[in-house]
């Protein structure tokens, strides 16, 4: 058995592409390599260690030559003994040893009854695979460990890296065939994260269309909790992220926290056990409804890439982990992207009847208020004047755009904006030139009715025309036309996931090769237009992952604006994607969704939680609404440095429809804090909880100063860091959805 010389050919081409998009590795490695991360391998024990930033990863080999999960949580000393790996004894015959061991990748076979990792069958009838350690290598910090079925003639490179920063580890798999016979994926997960015996609860994220990043509780018992999406993309009914707590006792502030995120937008699973000795698994990757992917001899699949971490200090830290991480490791530009603009979308004031006159008017009032991008929004191409017609025909409609774009967009860019573009490429209407011309190109099964969502049918972008034709259409629009920025849309569910083009036993890839398609896509747009920012989005919040964010800069977290409604929309999006991420817009009031009237005070503090947007119709704006946002606009371009790089403390909580929110803000070098604070409801003559603000220096002293509302009496205008954090601030908050925001400045 080779070790540490070994020469292993799993760094395929595509493979290092699938991670540098996902953001496991460095374009220029194998793996992301940090001076402060350690990767060891301890031959007398035979067991693997990834340390990194108080934490500790380890996993050995068994007697049964099996890869087993040892440790993981809080950073141990070098030379504590880890290992070696023994496998859990036989309980009973029907509870073997290979269903209650620890497995890191288990294959379904040898007896194995807990969930796997990977499950296959084979054109002879097999389905057995038993997958023991093969060989391993360390490049720079990261580290892969080949497992093997020799029989089967199947071997599966585990790959690992921890980040130096956060301690988060990141894992995939790449699952080869190099027998003699074709076989067929049923299951493949990039990982399973493994727990000792304990009392634990889950915390995951669910939601619907305008009701998105509902965060729920569960306590973990015997059995499992499965969360998924079938949709065909990620979905809002559940999130891929979890938290783990040990038992109901973690909060924001303690406890320790086992947290993870898949970075996939198709469909994809995570399931939560429990076995009966009480050991709990988290097992994740492509989802196995409806899945089969074809394995000829010499080819092979990459999965995923799952991230995951833990802290010994509680939930707001693991969400503040997350964010650091996606910031600095994740995001296109990583800790030097720049700060998200002050953006206009037009949609709200204009919905369909876009034209150039109209959308110059809108230009000039938005740039007279500060905003520093403008972005048409729907109907400006084909014969798009509802959602009936014109989607697919990426073309100016020259009765609404007589000259093109251009006089608009020099018009935007002489007020000192940039310009965006609304476009929905994956997609289609029956009434569209492209539809007429290509009726085989959408997802759909021969001679079965095509269901269409929102009048239109999803391209089918698992085929090569296909992805070539949407490459094209958006790289011409963007050669053509001096474009800053892209809102991509994506509007409705996968339905007759159908691909009539390629054998029937190959069909079931299209849920893998469309979404790696729209992957390339969006990366080799950025290829050729490095100045072009993107925007993911979903009706919502319904494709928000690691792997859509590791391609776009900012996300849509929902089509509901309404500021009440936002808190814990934007409480729930941050519980594992970072606020520099999270687009938020000052909308009209009533508000469209739910007719609910606000200020427009209580619309701008609400949306300055994250990436500021303005879609309001400014036609029916006063002067004196017009003045109110140009000083709220000023004061964003003051603090969003802090609300998008700095550290997020969630004071209060408004899930569950509590009376009141409060978020805080930390600069990086501790130099400003933002504090937010939001009234839904007042309820009898109970006063606005006290504040203690945190991540503050104990010895320093700041200033406070009020964007809006004000403290109660007696509070001090400068204060050391120890008294806002343990003697607090108090807030005069009366009355329904009212709100307060104040910036907190570190005294030299």
């Amino acid at each position: 058995m080779i070790e540490e010389d070994a020469s292993l050919m799993f760094l395929s081409p595509a493979h290092r592409l699938l991670l540098v998009l996902m953001g496991g590795m460095a374009a220029s490695s194998a793996f992301a390599a940090s001076h402060d991360t350690t990767t060891r391998y301890d031959a007398a024990r035979r067991v693997f260690r990834l340390d990194a930033a108080g934490v500790t990863y380890a996993m050995g080999v068994n007697a049964d030559g099996g890869l087993q999960a040892l440790y993981w949580g809080a950073q141990l000393a070098p030379d504590d003994p880890l290992g070696p790996a023994e496998p859990a004894p036989e309980r009973s015959s029907f509870d073997p040893k290979g269903a209650l061991t620890r497995q890191e990748y288990a294959g379904w076979g040898g007896g194995i009854t807990a969930t796997p990792a990977l499950k296959v069958r084979f054109d002879d009838g097999n389905r057995d695979l038993v997958l023991r350690y093969d060989s391993y290598r360390i490049e720079g910090d990261g580290l892969a460990i080949r497992l093997n079925d020799a029989q089967a003639g199947v071997a599966v490179t585990l790959r690992y890296t921890m980040d130096a920063t956060t301690g988060i580890v990141g894992r995939s798999a790449h699952i080869e065939n190099h027998g003699g016979q074709s076989l067929t994926v049923d299951e493949a997960a990039a990982a399973t994260w493994s727990l000792p015996s304990g009392e634990y609860s889950l915390r995951y994220l669910t939601g619907t269309w305008a009701g998105e990043w509902h965060l729920q509780t569960r306590a973990i018992t015997p059995g499992a909790t499965v969360l998924e999406s079938r949709r065909g993309s990620t979905g809002d009914e559940n999130n891929p992220w979890f938290a783990i707590g040990r038992g109901d006792a973690w909060s924001e502030q303690h406890g320790d926290v086992w947290f993870g995120a898949l970075a996939w937008s198709g469909s994809w699973r995570i399931r939560v056990d429990e076995d009966i000795l009480g050991q709990v698994r988290v097992t994740g990757g492509f989802n196995t409804f409806d899945f089969g992917y074809r394995l000829a001899p010499g080819q092979s699949l990459d999965t995923p890439v799952f991230y995951a971490g833990y802290t010994a200090n509680g939930a707001g830290e693991a969400s503040r982990l997350l964010h650091r991480f996606e910031r600095h490791d994740l995001l296109p530009g990583g800790a030097s992207a720049r700060l998200r603009p002050v953006l206009y979308n037009s949609w709200e004031a204009t919905e369909f009847k876009v034209d150039a006159e109209g959308q110059e008017t809108l230009a000039e009032k938005a740039a007279a208020l500060g905003v520093e991008r403008f972005v048409v929004d729907d109907g400006w191409f084909g014969a798009r004047n509802n959602d009936h017609a014109g989607l697919g025909d990426w073309v100016v409609n020259r009765s609404k755009f007589p000259q093109g774009l251009k006089p608009l967009i020099d018009k935007v860019h002489g007020l000192g904006m940039s310009f965006g573009l609304w476009v929905e490429p994956e997609m289609v209407n029956p009434d569209s030139d492209l539809y007429r011309a290509h009726p085989d190109w959408v997802l759909s099964f021969p001679g079965r009715e095509r269901t269409l969502g929102r009048n239109q049918l999803v391209l089918n972008l698992a085929r090569d025309d296909v992805k070539a034709h949407v490459f094209e259409v958006l790289d011409t629009l963007l050669s053509n036309n001096d474009i800053q920025f892209l809102k991509w849309d994506y509007n409705r569910n996968w339905a007759e996931p159908g691909w009539s083009q390629v054998p029937a036993n190959e069909q079931q890839k299209v849920y893998v090769t469309y979404v790696r398609n729209l992957y390339d896509i969006l990366r080799r747009l950025r290829e050729r237009h490095p100045g072009v920012e993107i925007e993911s989005c979903s009706g919502g919040g319904a494709r928000v992952d690691l792997g859509i964010m590791a391609l776009t800069d900012e996300v849509w977290p929902s089509d509901n604006t309404d500021p009440s409604d936002r808190l814990s929309i934007q409480d729930g999006f941050t519980q594992a994607y970072a606020p520099a991420t999270m687009m938020a817009w000052v909308t009209g009031s009533p508000n469209w969704v739910n007719h609910r009237t606000s200020s427009l005070d209580f619309r701008f503090l609400s949306a300055m939680q994250g990436g500021l947007g303005i879609g309001a119709n400014l036609l029916e704006w006063t002067p004196s609404d017009e003045a109110t946002a140009r000083r709220y606009i000023a004061d964003y371009k003051a603090i969003r440095a802090t609300v998008q790089r700095g550290d997020l403390y969630r004071l209060l909580s408004p899930q569950g429809r509590a009376p009141w929110s409060a978020t805080e803000s930390v600069a990086s070098d501790g130099h400003q804090a933002v504090l937010f604070a939001f009234q839904r409801q007042g309820e009898e003559a109970r006063p606005y909880p006290t504040l203690r603000l945190r991540g503050l220096e104990p010895k320093a002293r700041y200033r406070i100063r009020f964007i809006h509302g004000e403290s109660m009496p007696g509070t001090p205008e400068v204060a050391s860091g120890a008294y806002w954090m343990q003697r607090g601030i108090d807030l005069s908050l009366r009355g329904d959805l009212v709100a307060a925001g104040a910036v907190f400045t570190r005294e030299p």
